[in-house]
């Protein structure tokens, strides 16, 4: 008897130290994993202002279900050629980016959800620079918080290789 009990120890034991470790592994993942912020960039490198609209909402649903979960998050839009087109209110007259009645129709509304994404869910913009000083557009003509990148292809790369996950809507 004293022998049965004693290997039903020496099993419990081995057990409970076993496990020890890979509770402290878990343990320690999960406070990686909390301290770490989900990291988003989006590509917009085209014309079309309902597809700008779907990612708007795209990205709209995404920070308030971060923000909802307490997640942390860093989201970026990344706007080269077309792009620039959303971040404007010149209309591009001669340009390869010139404005269409499409978008004259819904630039208040896109411009709107555009700046409530900046200023109130943290949305950081980003346009490419090549793109801006290739039509000669001048920086004031920006809207306000855009910031320049030398490169926007660049850029996403750069973000791609620290950690960002990257989406583009089509």
């Amino acid at each position: 008897m004293i022998s049965y009990t004693l290997n039903v120890f020496r099993l419990l034991l081995l057990g409970a130290v076993l496990a020890l470790p890979a509770q402290l592994v878990v343990a320690q993942d999960d406070t990686d994993a909390a301290d770490a912020a989900v990291k988003v960039v989006y590509h917009a490198d085209f014309a079309d202002p309902r597809r700008f609209s779907a990612m708007l909402t795209s990205i709209n649903n995404m920070v308030t279900f971060y923000q909802n979960d307490l997640i942390d998050y860093d989201v970026r839009i990344v706007f080269v050629a077309h792009g620039i087109r959303f971040l404007t209110n010149d209309k591009l007259k001669d340009t390869p980016f010139s404005s269409d009645t499409a978008l004259e129709e819904r630039r208040d509304n896109l411009h709107g959800r555009l700046s409530a994404l900046q200023s109130v869910q943290d949305v950081k913009l980003e346009l490419c620079d090549i793109t801006r000083t290739g039509i000669g557009l001048p920086e004031d003509a920006l809207y306000k918080g855009v910031e320049l990148v030398p490169s926007g292809v660049v850029r996403i790369a750069e973000l791609q290789a620290n950690g960002y996950a990257y989406i583009k809507i089509e």
